[in-house]
């Protein structure tokens, strides 16, 4: 977690910012900022979760939800950071394809079939905007929906395993060490 620090928000950051007042001195709570493999693994997964299910507000909504879940603060807010300028259009357009694909929907569904003429010309570019974000909506929000369920899941357990692996292991070399000193 150390070498992260640099790019995370400090204590005071958090303080001032307007969205995350309504919790007060809750998020200032010692065991929200400690590395345990619990409050890690769940913050992490929460992020996650946020990360990929809301386009915007998705660090106050993580912050929250961890102080409300007792999750690592900081952990939550880094791992919101999955969505990026890189990696959202992937995700949305994979988020799409799967929703589409369980609803049993090939393609986007055509503009209003009652307008005359559904060309950008003849209705304008926002409505035909609007007309296209319509027609992906559904699909994209059931995709997006199965994502952060089945990723902040997923992120839970293997946080959660990778600690344990990592702590057994330092056991071990620890117990050959003790053993090779006598």
């Amino acid at each position: 977690m150390a070498p992260f620090r640099r790019w995370l928000p400090s204590r005071d950051s958090l303080r001032e910012n307007r969205w995350l007042r309504w919790i007060g001195p809750r998020l200032f709570d010692p065991h929200l900022w400690h590395a345990r493999r619990r409050a890690i693994a769940l913050g992490m997964a929460v992020g996650v979760f946020f990360g990929l299910l809301i386009p915007v507000a998705q660090i106050p909504f993580s912050a929250g939800a961890a102080v409300i879940l007792r999750a690592n603060v900081p952990a939550a807010v880094a791992s919101t950071l999955v969505t990026n300028p890189f990696t959202f259009g992937p995700i949305y357009y994979a988020a799409w394809w799967v929703g589409s694909a369980l609803l049993g929907e090939s393609t986007p569904p055509p503009g209003n079939p009652s307008a005359p003429d559904t060309s950008v010309a003849a209705v304008g570019f926002w409505a035909s905007l609007q007309d296209s974000i319509a027609g992906v909506g559904q699909p994209l929000m059931l995709g997006l929906v199965l994502f952060a369920t089945v990723t902040g899941l997923a992120t839970y357990l293997m946080v959660s395993i990778g600690w344990r692996l990592a702590v057994m292991r330092r056991r071990r070399r620890r117990s050959g060490l003790a053993k090779r000193a006598r």
